[in-house]
């Protein structure tokens, strides 16, 4: 029983300020709040519908299935709407909930543009991690088989992946945030395909993101004494002790 006030402080430090942007957000706007999001989920049911019809199977390949044996760029122009056409052999509710609600929690948390720019470039290292890999072959660490050049690279999963781990940064939310880079982890080793590897070369390019800001953060921080930085979101800066008015 005496654990039971340790777990709520516990969760109180890994969700409340996760927990108390999203509700103060949305009491204050609502739905507004979350444009992207709720486009995202609109646009992926109706490629998914769309997809499933005899006509419409040929343009949504077309315009947005990302292989490893296409041209560059190519590749390069398909990503963005490939990151909205789920996996035909898995239900498309389970990418919905996904984009619900890890795009609703980073568009409250990080803003539109900063949401979206994540989920660009998770979706693009998991792309051009597919490449590098096919090019070393499946001898090396890094290396995938010949096979996988011509698998399809569709799906939100990379997106919401990269942006679960960045909120998790910004927030200070460690513990949920291990758990999600240990949950793909675990996928690698229970079933080694492309789709589990690209979400770690997701996850690798967003560490990287975090640890480049935080050493920006800190750096600035110590070349202004006296000033207040905010480790969470946009930095703060207040006036020194000593600054006249």
């Amino acid at each position: 029983m005496n654990r039971l006030p340790a777990l709520r402080r516990a969760a109180v430090r890994e969700w409340g300020p996760l927990f108390t942007a999203v509700r103060q957000r949305l009491a204050a706007r609502g739905v507004r709040a979350l444009p992207l999001t709720l486009t995202a989920v609109a646009l992926t049911a109706v490629i998914q519908v769309t997809q499933n019809q005899a006509w419409g199977y040929g343009p949504v390949r077309s315009l947005g299935a990302v292989r490893a044996e296409d041209p560059l760029p190519l590749a390069l122009l398909r990503t963005p709407l490939s990151l909205f056409v789920p996996a035909l052999d898995l239900p498309v509710w389970g990418a919905l909930a996904q984009i619900l609600l890890v795009f609703g929690v980073a568009e409250v948390c990080l803003g539109r543009w900063r949401t979206l720019a994540v989920a660009y470039g998770a979706t693009l290292a998991g792309t051009l991690y597919a490449r590098v890999g096919v090019a070393l072959g499946p001898g090396t660490f890094l290396g995938l088989p010949a096979s996988d050049a011509q698998v399809v690279d569709t799906g939100p999963s990379a997106a919401v992946v990269g942006l679960a781990v960045y909120v998790c940064h910004q927030r200070r939310a460690w513990f949920t945030g291990a758990l999600v880079v240990l949950a793909m982890v675990v996928e690698v080793l229970v079933k080694d395909n492309l789709a589990g590897r690209e979400h770690l070369a997701a996850i690798a390019a967003v560490l990287v993101v975090c640890g480049v800001r935080e050493w920006l953060g800190r750096r600035r921080g110590s070349r202004r004494p006296g000033t207040a930085v905010r480790t969470c979101g946009p930095a703060e800066v207040g006036p020194g002790p000593g600054r006249r008015r």
